[in-house]
């Protein structure tokens, strides 16, 4: 691969990751003035989120089947303007409904980019740009909040915040659309012009691979401990153990700031541990930073958990994305990734509301004992994987790899 089209594609994919998670920390912030501008309860988030991730787990899912039928290049230009379309329908909404239709809009646009960029990331890169990747993406996901929080601030409306996000992926619709022989993740003659690849699979024939099905699992286990972690570590810190809302709000964001931070720390690492070694050091780190939290002698220890959780739970994801060529075979692998995306969502949308539930009955201490023994699920199932892999069960990998960067 020539390097200089490569070094280019890194930079372009840092530029894509970090525009990717502007939007999606913002409605935390928006809701409260978005509900006021309609009139509608507090409740009503939830019929915003669930168009959002329906929209979100569907496209995800299809994913592999466009990159098949369009290539990575298209995929990304068209989904890219989907979103700035669902975000510029955001800052002009006249009614309730709109919104509604505009985050199911959004959530089509937002799974296909991040199918279509991860099925690139896996194909095309290291383990340590993979995980950089994925930093930028948390630096775009604190950034987007930041931004709104401060035209509030300044007396600006909500509106505002999205009409600005959403010319930011406009912008990034403009970036594809000139690079679109960039993002090609085959090397045949039209590889790199926007063409289908019909040297991938159907999701039939993914659907019938037993490693792609482990990788289902490892996605929704794994995003469930992340988000169940990110949304209910507040609550059990403030409602059950009596921490000051402000320190909770500081171990909350140590626990983000930790996970993106690892990203780049692991990233670092990736070249002379390899991708076996930092999952099984993640995934290690997560269950003995949540026995922390879950044996809270000290308010301290249980921020130090959270710390050390978000730290041990940072490379999993994007490790698990770059692994996935090796593990599937790079012929199943635009299909796989698609799958997994689709879980991973699942596992945001399902887990953390089942822990909430049963912390409802049961009590918030109910958060320890689950972000304890779900990592070691998660080791279970990544050495399932391994396995399979080693004992020769994966078939259509090329002899190529990802380029060091």
């Amino acid at each position: 691969m020539d390097r200089s089209r490569h070094r280019l594609r890194v930079a372009l994919a840092f530029v894509a990751f970090v525009s990717l998670g502007l939007p999606d920390g913002v409605l935390g912030v928006a809701w409260p003035s978005i509900r006021a501008t309609f009139d509608r309860p507090l409740g009503h988030l939830g019929q915003l989120l669930a168009a959002g991730i329906t929209g979100y787990i569907v496209s995800s899912f299809l994913g592999g089947q466009v990159v098949r039928a369009i290539g990575v290049g298209r995929l990304l230009l068209a989904s890219s303007v989907v979103v700035a379309a669902a975000l510029a329908g955001y800052s002009l909404a006249p009614a309730w409904g709109v919104v509604l239709a505009c985050a199911a809009l959004a959530g089509l646009g937002a799974g296909a980019v991040d199918a279509g960029i991860n099925t690139f990331a896996a194909a095309r890169f290291s383990p340590r740009v993979v995980n950089w990747l994925h930093a930028c993406w948390g630096i775009g996901a604190t950034t987007g909040p930041l931004l709104v929080t401060a035209i509030l601030a300044r007396g600006g409306g909500w509106r505002t915040g999205y009409a600005m996000i959403g010319a930011a992926m406009a912008a990034l619709s403009l970036v594809f659309l000139f690079t679109l022989r960039l993002w090609n993740i085959g090397d045949g003659a039209h590889a790199g012009d926007g063409e289908g690849s019909p040297g991938t699979a159907s999701m039939a024939e993914a659907l019938r691979r037993p490693v792609v099905w482990v990788q289902l699992l490892l996605f929704f286990v794994y995003c469930g401990i992340e988000s169940t972690a990110g949304q209910l570590l507040y609550s059990l810190f403030t409602e059950s153990r009596g921490v000051a809302p402000t320190a909770a709000g500081v171990a909350v964001g140590g626990y983000w700031g930790a996970l993106t931070a690892g990203r780049v720390v692991f990233g670092q690492l990736a070249a002379s541990l390899g991708r076996v070694a930092i999952l099984r050091i993640g995934m290690t780190l997560a269950p003995l930073a949540a026995l922390l939290i879950w044996w809270n002698p000290a308010d301290a220890v249980s921020f130090a958990g959270a710390a050390l959780l978000g730290f041990g739970l940072a490379p999993i994801f994007p490790t698990l994305i770059s692994s996935t060529p090796g593990r599937v075979g790079e012929y199943f692998a635009p299909q796989a990734v698609g799958f997994q995306v689709a879980a991973a969502n699942v596992g945001i949308a399902t887990l953390p509301g089942a822990v909430g539930f049963v912390a409802g009955r049961a009590g918030l201490e109910v958060v320890g004992p689950y972000l304890f023994f779900s990592p070691l699920v998660l080791f279970a199932l990544n050495e399932a994987a391994e396995r399979m892999t080693r004992s020769g069960r994966v078939i259509g990998r090329s002899s190529t790899s990802p380029s060091p960067a």
